[in-house]
Formats: C-alpha cells, structure tokens, sequence
C-alpha cells in the first residue's frame, strides 16, 4: 500500500508528516526557504524519508497547503494585472464598499488598489440583471485594449463585465480573442472563477485568481520538477479555504480558491481529532511563525462562509469589522487570521505604545536569537526572556537558539524606551499578543451570536501551546485541549481531509415564486459538473447542498444547507425556516411575515481518501539538550521562578498542578501555576484552568 505525504509551507517552518496502515505518525519540521519553498518542501520529504527507512517510491501521493498564494497578496508581490470591464465601470475596485474599519481614524488609509487605474481598461458592451443584451460587443473596442495591454506588458488578465453571471457570452468572447493574442498569458473571467452576483466582490476575487496565478503556476511547475528528479510521486493534491484536496490541474486554473489553505487544514485536523476525543464544540486555535488564526467547530460541524477579506492586517469574514482588506468571494472555512505569531516583530509606535506585528521576520533572517542576521525583536524573542522557549535549541536540536541575544535586543528596543526591566517588557509582548488575538476569536464566536465560554481551546501550531491558557483566560475558555503533534498539526489535517470540490449559480428569486423543479434541476446540473471535474461516476460521490438567502432587500445573506435528497416544496419551507433560526441567532431577530429571497444555490461534491480514522497514541522521543529545570516568568507570582521542563512521557492521566513545561520535538506548552495538566485516553493534553474572578462559568 502506498503512503500519502502532507506538506504545509508556513511563514518560518515547513511541515511534514505521514500516517502508515496501523495509525503510527511521523513527522518532521524544517526551516521554509522562502527563495525556493520547494527546497524545503522536497528536502524535508527526502529527510522524513531517509529517518523511516523509506523511499521515493513507497509514496503514493503528496497533500500541499502553502501561504504563496497569501503572500503574493500581502507583499504584493503577485503578477502585473490588467483588468478589462464593462465600459462605466473601471473603478470599481477604487469604490470598494462604503465600509470604514477604523471609524475613529481620520487619518486612514485604504489598501492599494490590486490592479492600477492604467491597466483597468473598458470595453463597450451590457448585459441586463436577466442576462439580455443590451449593448453588443464592440469589437473595435476590444481591439483598442488589446493593443493597449500589449504595450504595458501585463503577466495576466482578469475580465468581469456587468451581470455577466447571467449571460457570460460577452466575457467567453473576450477570453477567447485574449488568448489568441497573448498565448500562455494568464485569464481569467469572472463568470468561470465566480458566476455570482454583486459587482465588486466579482471583480476583485477574479482581480485576485489573475493576480495569483503566475506564481502559483511557477511554484507548482517547478515543484513538480523537483519531484520528478527526486523520483517522488507526480500526483499533488492541494487544499482548499473551504477544506477538502483537489488536483494540481484545479490550482493551477482557480488559485483564489487556495488562499487560505494552510489554516483550514488545521481546521480539518481540529474537528477530526477533537471529534475522537469527544470534543465537538471546540475553537481551533492555530498560532505559527507569522500569523495566528482561529476558527469554530460547532457539534463536529465546520463553520463555513462565502465571502471574506484577505491583506487587512485581519483576514476575516465579519461584516462587523470589514473594508480593510480585499474582498474574496468564494467557499471558505470561516477562519479568522491576525499578523500575531511567534516570528511578528515588536515595536514602538510614535506615542510610545507597545506593538506587534503585522511584520514578520519570517523564516529568513528570522527571529534575533536565531543569529541568522535578524535586527528586530519579535514574540519568540520575548518568550526566550519569559523563560517559556528552550533558550539553547528547538525542534529537537536542529534550530540552535542564542537565548542571549533575545535579552539583548528586548532590552534595547523595548525595555528601556518603556523603563521597564526585559523580562516586564516581554511579559508585555506577551499580553499585548493575547488581546490581538482575543479580538480574533471574538469575530468568529461573540459577533457570530456565540458564547466562546461554550467551547474548550484546541491549540496548535509552534506557538500555540505557550500562549493558549493566556487566550483562553481572556475569553473566560476553562479548557485547552493541546493534539499528539501540534506543532506540526496542519500538516496532519491535510491528511484527514476527502477530495473536495465546489460549485454556484446564482439566482435571486423569492421563495414563494420558486419552481421546486427549477431548483432540483440546477442542482443536479451542478452536480454532474462536479463529479465530471473529479472523474468519477455520480453514485460514487457524496454531494452537499446549500443555499444563500436573506430577507428581501437585505444586501447580505446567510448561507445554509439543504437536509433533503431532493428540493420540492416542503425542503422549501423547512429551509426558510432555518434560515429565519440562523438569522435570529447571528443578528438577535427575525423579520416574521417578510419575503425571503434565494440568492445562489450551492453544491459540494467530496470522495473518500481512505486514510485510517484514528491516530496510534504518539510516544514522543525526548528533546536534545533540553534542560531539566529553568526559570520562568507567571504574572500570578510577579517574578521570575524555576520550574520542570518535562516531555509528554512524563505527563500522566491524573491532573497535576503547574507551574511546568513540556517541552516536545515541534512545540512548547505552558501550564501556569493555577492550571491542571493530565492525558487524555487518545495522547492529548488537557489543561483545565480555574474559575474566573466574578463567578463567571463558561
């Protein structure tokens, strides 16, 4: 039987882990190289490889997630864009949404537009709301652009007309005549990349799938290269924002759907590991080397949208705090993300105020104590003060740490601008650090009408572990679960999730008027385009549907899903009325006696990856050069004290009161004085924290 290998590229480290038949784990973590990813993508593979006694060809097939579509984003660093639209309408990506994420900032900033006003050219043409032409296409006027972006040099193309998700002839026109002008150039057309309603969002995702496709192209292209020398498997599968594995070939044309990949693979291994060990409601908490992210798992179920915002220092789906970043709208777990991870630098701003991030120093130069050419103190910096981070070495030996150059950049840059001694200015990194990332958690529970003291914390990711009981005190959470492997815990997400794909049509129509035959028929229609994109028979794939709806002239909508096999006129009713429950449970109310409208009809199609269902209980190998004992800094005391440093091994099934830390391969945990840390029966460790000061319960 061949094994499948997961990888995932993060901002500092690049991860890997393999499961075998009996449920037996392995895993590696080695340094990202952000000049090439895939060398430490097929480095770390070949060195996984090489300590099992395995070979190239013992491997079926590799899992992927990987922040280069985010991070051509943010950098804005992705291919030069020209845009092509409806003639009237060249700004829209300049209007946005009449939204202000700052309203007591009168000095604010938009982002930068993706694509500048001179490459967003017009054509003449128009469609109505019902798809009929109004205008022609002009094709003199085609032509004009065509020469125009000829002389601008543009890498891709993206195309979105008005209403163009009604009637997409205009847009199939342009494709093809852009393609015959400029051979391997990158397209792409609204109403393949997003046949929906509403003309920003349209704009800007299909702006987003351009602007990320060169790279990715390239990314993958070579990586694929790099494969084939190292005789490793040609078949890549990647994951997508909304969970699920496609094939490399689907990437490649729609990157947009892969741009938050990396987080909600861990979102897939939260709900599948917690789920085993009888957490259901759980609220993953993912803190790496660049950002921190969250998301919620309510009874096993994943909370999913279908519109977000990426490069806004926040990437969100709260309509609440929205208009900083740009607008995504495609299938996505509802993950919030914030520039707080263990690599964000800590600064003063102006007044003198403590910072962090959303800079990173990434994976090169790194944080200071890495001695790799870092200038900035950064969060792991700050932990190597507070005594929680193994001050001589991480992951085993193979990252050496000069702890000493951590105390000495804290000191300069932080401690004395604020006239604090380093370990109280670290600790201040610390607590600053917890309040950006208690908003985070707020957005995806509190504005989601959810009470986070309903949930326990599963906390991964190499940070994850030290700052959890922080996080989890803040939001008046009284247990973090912490999974076998954690810090290399995406990674093993990918390998629990099913092939995945799909698929919209819109349609805006109020319920009453809805033919249950339109309906059914559309969705079968979509369904047999998705079983076609996967290569397998309708009865071999399990198909979920939904469908988005509000209250008529509502402008946003809430999306839930369809329980009967088929769409007639009770599903109609029994959906309406769980779209009025989610409604009131999100805003507070429901409109009684209002028109609902539908507004896109969602379909999802997945196929079984047959990977085995539990994990073996991990045996961790005991950390290199770790000390036994070493001091560390607990707000409750208000000084520095000496305290264990243990490994999982030495953790037992009875509860044991902290202070202690347990240090392991890919992480670090930190159980403070007044918390409880035990096993569970299937390896994890549970930390149970004591009631909040007041009497609140969660």
């Amino acid at each position: 039987m061949k094994l499948r290998v997961a990888v995932d590229i993060g901002g500092t480290f690049t991860d890997i882990a393999l499961i075998f038949p009996d449920g037996r784990l392995a895993t590696r973590k080695v340094p990202s190289t952000p000049q090439d990813y895939g060398r430490a993508v097929t480095g770390g593979i070949m060195g996984l490889l090489d300590g099992e006694g395995l070979f190239p060809e013992d491997i079926g097939e590799v899992l992927h997630a990987c922040t280069i579509a985010t991070n051509a984003i943010l950098e804005h660093k992705g291919a030069k864009t020209g845009l092509i639209t409806t003639e009237g309408f060249r700004d829209v990506l300049e209007m946005r949404r009449i939204r202000m994420p700052r309203l007591y900032d009168p000095l604010y900033v938009k982002p930068q537009v993706l694509v500048p006003r001179r490459l967003r050219l017009e054509v003449v043409e128009r469609m109505d709301p019902r798809g009929q032409v109004l205008t022609p296409l002009d094709e003199g006027s085609l032509e004009r652009v065509i020469e125009r972006l000829k002389t601008e040099e543009v890498e891709a193309i993206a195309v979105c007309l008005l209403h163009s998700y009604a009637n997409s002839e205009h847009e199939q026109r342009i494709g093809e005549r852009l393609r015959g002008a400029f051979p391997g150039l990158y397209v792409s057309l609204s109403s393949e990349v997003l046949p929906e309603i509403r003309e920003y969002e349209r704009t800007s995702t299909t702006v987003i799938n351009s602007l990320v496709g060169p790279p990715m192209r390239s990314y993958l292209e070579s990586l694929i290269k790099q494969f084939s020398e190292r005789k490793l498997p040609g078949r890549i599968l990647m994951m997508q924002s909304a969970g699920g594995m496609v094939e490399v070939r689907t990437v490649m044309k729609k990157p947009a759907q892969i741009v938050e990949c990396g987080p909600a693979a861990g979102v897939i291994g939260a709900r599948h590991v917690g789920g085993l060990a009888g957490y259901p409601n759980v609220i993953s908490f993912d803190m790496g080397g660049t950002t921190a992210k969250a998301s919620l798992i309510e009874k096993g179920n994943l909370l999913r949208t279908a519109e977000y915002e990426v490069g806004g220092g926040i990437s969100l789906s709260s309509r609440l705090i929205s208009g900083g970043g740009y607008a995504l709208k495609l299938p996505a777990i509802d993950i919030t993300e914030v520039g707080a991870g263990g690599g964000s630098i800590v600064w003063l701003d102006k007044g003198g105020a403590l910072k962090v991030g959303p800079n990173s120093a990434g994976a090169v130069p790194g944080p200071v104590c890495y001695d790799m050419g870092g200038t900035e103190p950064t969060v792991t910096d700050a932990n190597i003060v507070l005594g929680y981070l193994n001050p001589d070495a991480l992951a085993g030996g193979t990252v050496p740490i000069q702890g000493a150059l951590s105390h000495k950049v804290l000191t300069e840059k932080v401690a004395q601008p604020l006239g604090l001694n380093p370990v109280r200015a670290a600790h201040g990194v610390h607590a600053v650090v917890t309040t950006v990332m208690t908003r985070a958690v707020k957005t995806i529970t509190t504005y989601r009408g959810r009470d986070p003291r309903d949930f326990s914390l599963f906390a991964f990711g190499g940070s994850g572990g030290i700052h959890a009981v922080s996080l989890a005190r803040s939001l008046g959470i009284r247990q973090v679960v912490l999974p076998p492997s954690s810090g290399v815990f995406s990674a093993l997400g990918l390998l629990f999730s099913d092939i995945e794909m799909n698929t919209s049509s819109a349609i805006l129509r109020r319920a009453k008027e809805i033919g249950q035959e339109n309906i059914e028929a559309r969705y079968r229609a979509m369904e047999a385009e998705l079983a076609k994109e996967l290569g397998h028979s309708l009865h071999e794939v399990r198909f979920s549907r939904f469908a988005d709806l509000r209250y008529q002239g509502q402008a946003f909508e809430l999306t839930v899903p369809l329980h009967g096999k088929t769409v007639d006129e009770a599903e109609i009713r029994n959906l309406c009325g769980r779209f009025e429950e989610e409604h009131e449970r999100t805003y507070g109310h429901r409109l009684d006696q209002h028109s609902i409208e539908f507004v896109t009809l969602r379909a999802t199609a997945s196929v079984d990856t047959g990977n085995p269902a539990t994990l073996n209980r991990q045996i961790p190998k005991d950390v290199k050069g770790g000390k036994r004992t070493r001091m560390a800094y607990f707000e409750s005391v208000g000084d520095l004290v000496e305290v264990p440093v243990i490994d999982r091994t030495e953790l037992g099934i009875q509860p044991s009161q902290g202070p202690y830390i347990i240090e392991e391969y890919d992480c670090t945990t930190v159980v403070p004085p007044d918390c409880f840390a035990h096993h569970d029966d299937p390896g994890n460790i549970i930390i149970e924290l004591p009631a909040p000061l007041g009497g609140l319960q969660p």
